[in-house]
């Protein structure tokens, strides 16, 4: 592969839907970067996958953006995160940045007692990832793990303010409320799409930690600091693959993204 230029785009990736979030994020604080967006749709959910089949799906989907030269890969899923960051990590020319490093890093740097409440999937809290990473940051921290199934269907659902997703958030996280703790991680993708509800229903208890807005800010740190930042000042190119179009994807991508979706282009891997 060529030597990354500043004007090449970002390569961004997820097992499905819900990494367009991060592209929002990224749209809003790099607004003149290029974007590559891939969702797996054909194989989504990855939560109920072996560790090796994960990794393999995470290496090609790397594989096919690294040949659309990009400068740098931005791995959007949570659970892909959890299980194969390393492995393309080790076989990136680029840059590759994370979702559960960004949120980990951001909860730590927030924190004032030391205690943080991490969101998710089952897939992403069995994993321990969050834990591991924010530990590796400060041993002391305490940790508490919630895992919330629900989320993601209601999300999808687009009941995001419902009063059903309200009672489940309730739920949920009573048991998080008994915790000393300070800080909370949206640890999945489809979170911040519930961010006014979760801001109403914890009220000033903690802080939220969107791993979205915390991984375009380290992605804008790191574009600066290689000097790969894109000079140019014109309308970026967006580009979006996906393995399978369901029907619903156009519709539920585009209420993550917050504006129309574009060309949706259909590849094979």
């Amino acid at each position: 592969m060529q030597n990354a230029q500043p004007s090449h785009a970002i390569g961004v990736f997820d097992s499905g839907v819900g990494g367009l979030t991060v592209v929002r994020a990224l749209m809003d604080r790099l607004p003149f970067e290029n974007i590559i967006y891939f969702g797996d749709t054909a194989r989504v959910p990855y939560g109920v996958k072996s560790v090796a089949t994960i990794e393999h799906f995470t290496q090609q989907i790397a594989d096919f953006l690294r040949a659309q030269n990009v400068k740098m890969l931005i791995i959007a899923c949570n659970t892909m995160a959890a299980v194969a960051a390393d492995k393309v990590r080790e076989a990136s020319p680029v840059p590759v940045l994370d979702v559960i490093e960004a949120g980990a890093r951001e909860a730590a740097k927030r924190t004032k007692s030391g205690g943080i409440g991490v969101i998710g999937t089952p897939t992403t809290i069995n994993s321990n990832a969050y834990a591991r990473a924010i530990h590796t940051l400060e041993p002391k921290y305490r940790v508490y793990s919630q895992a919330c199934p629900l989320f993601v269907p209601l999300v999808e659902e687009g009941w995001v303010d419902h009063p059903v997703t309200r009672m489940v958030a309730q739920e949920y996280l009573r048991p998080v409320f008994v915790e000393s703790i300070d800080t909370l991680v949206l640890g999945c993708t489809h979170y911040p799409l519930l961010k006014p509800m979760l801001l109403d229903v914890t009220g000033s208890r903690m802080e939220l930690v969107d791993s979205a807005l915390a991984i375009a800010d380290q992605a804008a740190d790191l574009l600066a600091e290689q000097g790969l930042a894109n000079p140019h000042r014109g309308r970026p190119d967006y580009r979006c693959y996906v393995t399978d179009v369901p029907v619903k994807f156009q519709t539920i991508g585009e209420r993550f993204l917050g504006r129309s979706l574009g060309k949706v282009e259909l590849v094979s891997l």
